[in-house]
């Protein structure tokens, strides 16, 4: 199991693989993705239990889905750097032909990648599902998602929702990137939603907070209280606290990077302040 500063270093590289995939291509979402850095690479790397290899059935082990597909660069990079497929492959990120496609796809047979996702709202659904095959299976795995605060103002979440909880779906644990950021603005401006917290408690779900999260500690002992609350009736919701842009000073808190990249000068600034740890593609 690595250390904090194996998880921390690992971080920082994968910021570094995110700058570098949406510029080299002038396409893509850094915003997002560089917030949630520090999640995935600890959720890959601490949290979940996996299988040696990769199967679709992911029978005997944790399961993880992403429903906001646009973050795929912090997706991809924490797949590459976790073993499912060689890291000089991100150097393939949204060309003709890559399986490394702007929005993850399953059609090429990307390890690591079970669901087609990007249509916002439909993550929660296919979780469910999951969750509800492995009690059918008697496979007391945890299976994972990772949503969108803007995201949710889909309607199709709130009827999975509502279902989770009527059937009791409680090896689910559905993580929601909190960092008030959509592509048009703040999610306040944009469509106000109040406490999401509140609603999620309103809908029968237990919800527990973990206020910093960019922090590879926090998380670690926030996501180890969610599974603690898993198998007791109840789905569990995380509200993850992030900084969209997280890393990269002129990034951070807004909404402008939410599907920009960065030209061959803040190329270069945001490199700077993510010093090379592990290696580039």
């Amino acid at each position: 199991m690595p250390n904090i500063q194996q998880l921390e270093d690992l971080t920082t590289q994968v910021r570094r693989d995110i700058l570098r995939m949406v510029h080299k291509v002038n396409s893509g979402h850094p915003g997002g993705s560089l917030g949630c850095a520090e999640f995935f690479v600890t959720l890959y790397q601490d949290i979940m239990e996996t299988n040696e290899g990769f199967d679709m059935d992911g029978k005997g082990e944790d399961l993880f889905f992403l429903s906001n597909g646009h973050i795929s660069p912090v997706y991809y990079s924490v797949l590459a750097r976790s073993g499912y497929f060689p890291v000089d492959e991100l150097n393939t990120f949204r060309l003709i032909d890559s399986r490394l496609q702007g929005h993850p796809t399953t059609h090429e047979g990307l390890p690591g990648v079970r669901i087609a996702s990007g249509s916002l709202g439909q993550g929660m659904s296919v979780a469910i599902g999951a969750a509800e095959a492995k009690k059918l299976n008697n496979d007391n795995h945890i299976v994972y998602s990772l949503h969108g605060d803007g995201e949710l103002q889909e309607g199709q979440n709130w009827e999975a929702i509502m279902y989770a909880a009527a059937r009791k779906v409680d090896n689910l644990i559905s993580i929601i990137d909190l960092n008030g950021q959509q592509i048009d603005g703040s999610t306040d401006n944009v469509l106000p939603m109040g406490s999401i917290k509140n609603k999620f408690e309103a809908f029968g779900w237990t919800v527990i907070e973990i206020e910093e999260g960019n922090n590879v500690e926090a998380i670690i002992k926030g996501m180890a209280e969610a599974k603690t609350l898993t198998g007791k009736g109840k789905p569990v919701c995380v509200l993850l606290k992030t900084v969209m842009g997280n890393g990269v000073d002129f990034m951070m808190h807004t909404h402008a990077w939410h599907g920009k990249a960065p030209n061959d000068e803040q190329l270069e600034i945001g490199l700077a302040q993510n010093a090379e740890t592990l290696g580039d593609y």
